[in-house]
């Protein structure tokens, strides 16, 4: 089972990430691979983060540019 955290509950458990930057993430999400990724979850206007996809996600981020 999946392990999904609201943005909010993911910066308190990961203060490397902020919660303006996993917003702007989640707002480009169709440009930076990151909806292609699944690690965005929404049921109705919430918006969920898969954590182990996020990561794999990450990663795949290194050396991208």
């Amino acid at each position: 089972m999946p392990i999904l955290s609201t943005v909010n509950q993911f910066t308190a458990k990961q203060p490397a990430f902020t919660v303006g930057g996993l917003r702007a993430w989640i707002f480009n999400e169709h440009t930076n691979g990151l909806s292609k990724s699944g690690a965005i979850v929404r049921i109705g206007r919430k918006v969920l983060i898969d954590e182990a996809k996020f990561y794999t996600w990450v990663e795949s981020q290194n050396g991208a540019a």
